[in-house]
């Protein structure tokens, strides 16, 4: 019997995210599982349904702009801030952005990486949005919340297409509430 796909939006979009997610052992290196999402982004129609599932959830006046975290939530963001009429911000892999920018290092599942925003990236007290593809440890999660925060932005919400409780990212994050897709 299979199990019925888990998600904060309920089992319907939990399993739109699964099905358009392929996994691809032992990248980007030997033990770990990547979630490739790439063929949900390539399926118009569940990636509309996808976005269309995180700006009903959040509403279309409850934020000012979307962070989408380097490299695949760029792709969410920048669906849902059209969706919304919203701007859009980058949070950038270090070195990638050309003007004064913030920067926080944090602990990956395999190994330690760097985050950027530019320092004037959001106006005092703005509200924003936060989406990434998929949740892991919360290092890159809690990376990108801090610096949102950091550059003047007030976080109301931390949206993934996947979560991976196992790696209790969640957890981590706590206090702040997240909004996961797909929970497996």
């Amino acid at each position: 019997m299979t199990e019925t796909p888990r998600g904060d939006s309920g089992p319907e979009l939990a399993s739109v995210v699964l099905a358009g997610t392929v996994d691809v052992p032992d990248f980007p290196k030997p033990g770990i599982v990547f979630k490739d999402l790439m063929p949900l982004f390539a399926d118009g129609a569940a990636f509309r349904r996808v976005v269309d599932g995180l700006v009903e959830h959040y509403g279309r006046h409850s934020f000012d702009v979307v962070a989408g975290v380097e490299a695949r939530g760029f792709v969410v963001a920048a669906a849902i801030a059209y969706a919304t009429g919203t701007g859009v911000v980058p949070v950038r892999k270090a070195g990638k952005l050309p003007r004064k920018a913030l920067s926080a290092t944090y602990e990956l599942e395999y190994g330690e990486a760097t985050l950027e925003v530019h320092e004037d990236a959001f106006i005092a007290g703005q509200r924003v949005l936060v989406v990434d593809d998929v949740l892991a440890t919360g290092g890159t999660a809690g990376a990108a919340l801090d610096l949102v925060e950091r550059a003047g932005g007030t976080v109301v919400g931390f949206a993934v297409l996947m979560e991976l409780a196992f790696l209790k990212g969640r957890e981590r994050l706590s206090p702040r509430t997240l909004h996961a897709l797909l929970t497996v």
